[in-house]
């Protein structure tokens, strides 16, 4: 099935294709329409949070919990969220866990320009980049995959032309994942530092796992446009 999708709806609708079970949000141009077309997929419980920083503990706890999760926001609301992102980091996830950063190069309705793709490289966190909405679809479902098989969140940049853009996009069926049991393990989810520093060493064996699986993805690709 063939559908005419702007970025932040083909989002939501590789979301609902992955098998995501909760959302959370705060809302803020050009990411708004993101959690409110999840709220149209019955399967998922999607909910607006009072801040970023908020929506994105949520999150957390619902892949601890052992479903997929998404988190989404405006590039600044990654300012409010950097606490619980680093950290989380760290820790890694049970279900899969997306944090949605859409970015606003030109500043059409924010207080600033902002390069979010510094947070990947600061929080050691893989990052998706799609160049429309067809991508925007594909690299949700690719990124919960990446998430579960690296114990990572995993952060997703857009920007406004991407995020309201329409292109066309090939839709599939939904994965129905099933909940992943909770197990208790306070070295791995409690950040204290007598356990934060192992986990340090993890997040680096993890990094050079993703420099491995890099050159491989079918989105790490150079188009080149013009002469």
């Amino acid at each position: 099935m063939k559908q005419l999708l702007t970025g932040n709806e083909a989002i939501a609708r590789g979301a609902w294709e992955a098998g995501v079970l909760f959302a959370s949000a705060y809302p803020g141009t050009p990411s708004t329409e993101i959690l409110k077309n999840l709220t149209g997929y019955e399967e998922i419980f999607a909910e607006w949070a009072p801040n970023e920083k908020v929506g994105l503990e949520a999150a957390a706890g619902a892949s601890m919990a052992g479903v997929r999760s998404i988190s989404s926001m405006k590039h600044v609301g990654v300012n409010v969220a950097a606490d619980p992102l680093f950290t989380f980091a760290y820790t890694g996830v049970n279900g899969g866990m997306v944090i949605i950063t859409a970015d606003e190069p030109g500043q059409h309705s924010s207080q600033n320009e902002q390069d979010n793709r510094y947070y990947a490289l600061s929080a050691k966190v893989p990052m998706f980049e799609p160049s429309n909405s067809q991508e925007c679809k594909d690299m949700m479902i690719a990124a919960y995959e990446m998430s579960e098989a690296y114990d990572t969140p995993v952060l997703m940049r857009v920007t406004t032309r991407i995020c309201h853009s329409k292109s066309i996009v090939e839709c599939g069926e939904r994965l129905e994942g099933q909940t992943k049991p909770y197990v208790k393990d306070v070295t791995k989810n409690l950040m204290v530092p007598a356990f934060a520093t192992k986990r340090r060493v993890v997040v680096e064996d993890r990094m050079n796992q993703l420099k491995e699986h890099a050159p491989n993805s079918p989105y790490n690709y150079i188009e080149k446009v013009g002469k």
